[in-house]
């Protein structure tokens, strides 16, 4: 792409963004990055974004196909750390299996979730099943309150998660937190929303949201319009706090979308590759354990232990900057 091709992509992003946020909707446009070792699945990256950085505790969008991974590459992440976040993965179609390094093993598929807490530190693998032709999804992050950075690492995964009918038309399926009269099972450490929507060709989900909240809305078909502001796919459409209800329609197809929301995360946190922590020094003292540990015996990896999954491989970290990196939260916001 040319400078003048790329400043007009750049033009026409930017129009978009400005027509939406005249319209009450900051929009989020997302980066394609590859996911995963070699064989790496391309995502789409909505957040974090250089406009925002949060929704709620939400901090960490990913959403993928629908891709057909019969003669491609699909999830296929080695053994790598977290520290500090939870890992959302929830599927449209498809199944991937989880292994991780407190001895938990499950395999979520529509209409379940997988919920993992990194706490002080814990290491985990993803492979889409072999049974799997079609992969489409999301895998989100919350970060931990500061208060809870070092809990002792968990995993949860609940099969069937509940649902309700929305004015309208459209089916809710409720995966973290509450909406409509559903409520997860899935633990939080925060006042937080995630759920599917899923919406007629036509039809429109009327949504009743809490106040208290910030909400986005992620496609993940195409179609989709948060209050009449078009949304593509892989795109966010965010309202602030103090909106007591909203609209998301479909216009021909039947369109997915991901409803997300959280109280305002007034902590800073930096965040670096897979870790979260308080600042600078804990993340690099993360990164730095996680290096270490990967070359020791199975026996001495005290902070991010061993994912039995027979890969025998784990993913280096990327180098820390030099410089000290910066925090992120609602005061960095654009």
């Amino acid at each position: 792409m040319s400078n003048d091709e790329a400043l007009l992509v750049e033009g026409a992003e930017r129009a978009c963004i400005d027509e939406a946020r005249a319209a009450g909707v900051e929009l989020l446009l997302p980066r394609e990055v590859p996911l995963g070792g070699p064989r790496a699945l391309p995502v789409l990256r909505s957040l974090p974004n250089k406009h925002r950085h949060m929704i709620g505790a939400w901090c960490f969008a990913d959403s993928f196909g629908p891709v057909d991974i019969s003669d491609g590459p699909g999830m296929d992440v080695p053994p790598h750390p977290h520290t500090g976040l939870q890992t959302v993965s929830w599927l449209v179609e498809g199944a991937i299996a989880h292994t991780d390094s407190t001895g938990a093993q499950h395999t979520v598929r529509p209409g379940g979730v997988n919920v993992m807490t990194a706490g002080h530190g814990i290491s985990h693998s993803e492979y889409s099943t072999s049974d799997t032709a079609v992969l489409h999804g999301v895998q989100l992050w919350t970060a931990l309150p500061l208060d809870h950075h070092d809990v002792e690492p968990s995993f949860a995964g609940v099969d069937d998660v509940p649902s309700a009918r929305l004015p309208g038309g459209a089916t809710v399926r409720v995966f973290v937190g509450s909406h409509a009269g559903a409520t997860s099972a899935a633990p939080t450490f925060s006042p937080l929303l995630g759920a599917e929507l899923r919406i007629p060709g036509g039809a429109e989900a009327q949504l009743a949201l809490e106040e208290r909240f910030e909400h986005g809305v992620l496609a993940l078909t195409p179609g989709i319009a948060l209050d009449d502001v078009p949304i593509g796919v892989g795109e966010i459409g965010v309202l602030e706090p103090g909106r007591a209800s909203a609209i998301v329609s479909a216009e021909r197809a039947d369109g997915v979308a991901i409803l997300l929301g959280g109280v305002p995360h007034e902590e800073e946190v930096v965040m670096f590759w897979n870790f979260i922590g308080r600042d600078h020094a804990t993340v690099q003292r993360a990164r730095e354990a996680w290096m270490a540990e990967r070359e020791a015996p199975t026996d001495a990896r005290p902070r991010f232990g061993v994912v039995d999954d027979g890969s025998g491989t784990t993913l280096p970290s990327p180098r820390i900057p030099t410089v000290e990196l910066l925090p992120r939260g609602r005061a960095k916001r654009r």
